[in-house]
């Protein structure tokens, strides 16, 4: 079957409830790159429950100080879980590494970034992510074609928002729908 879209870079996705990986249940995904090479993602919706913020700057051995944001560690997804992401607003620039998205959030994978969120002159809205969701060539395009996920417009209260339980019913709401009428099984019409 031939499926094509168009760029979700920039973009929510939202597991649906029968996504067969546990890893992503109920996970909110934003799109940071997508091309016909594959596609990436961090999951916002997923904190990590095994460091915190002040934690890592410490192992990373970055000075800590009275303006340092205690900014939310969050699990971005299954591949390279000890590289860190901060997806954050346009406010920010790093000289080394700032990668635009979309036209209102920004990605930054240097150690820059966390130096300065420790010195607080980091972004105004900002998470980390510890590690990334891939897809190879075409492989995203199919889990959609088989309802794996929904797309929907990014906001910040989602991406920012503290509420990560909610997270995933705000995603839905976006489009309009209501969890409790999901279906835990796919259906083709």
């Amino acid at each position: 079957m031939d499926f094509e879209m168009s760029n979700l870079c920039g973009k929510l996705l939202i597991a649906m409830p029968h996504m067969g990986d546990d890893r992503f249940a109920k996970s909110v995904v934003y799109m940071c790159a997508h091309s016909e090479e594959g596609a990436m993602g961090l999951i916002v919706n997923k904190p990590a429950t095994s460091i915190r913020f002040r934690d890592l700057l410490e192992q990373l051995e970055i000075a800590t100080g009275p303006d340092t944001r205690n900014i939310r560690v969050h699990v971005g997804g299954p591949v390279e879980n000890a590289r860190g992401f901060v997806l954050h607003t346009t406010d920010y620039r790093s000289e080394t590494g700032t990668m635009d998205v979309a036209d209102d959030i920004c990605m930054t994978a240097t150690l820059d970034i966390l130096e300065d969120i420790a010195r607080g002159k980091g972004p105004d809205m900002s998470m980390l992510a510890l590690g990334y969701a891939g897809w190879g060539p075409g492989q995203l395009e199919g889990e959609i074609a088989r309802n794996g996920w929904l797309t929907c417009d990014a906001r910040t209260d989602i991406l920012f928002g503290r509420a990560n339980d909610h997270k995933w019913t705000a995603a839905l709401k976006v489009l309009g729908v209501d969890p409790l009428l999901l279906s835990d099984t796919a259906g083709h019409a």
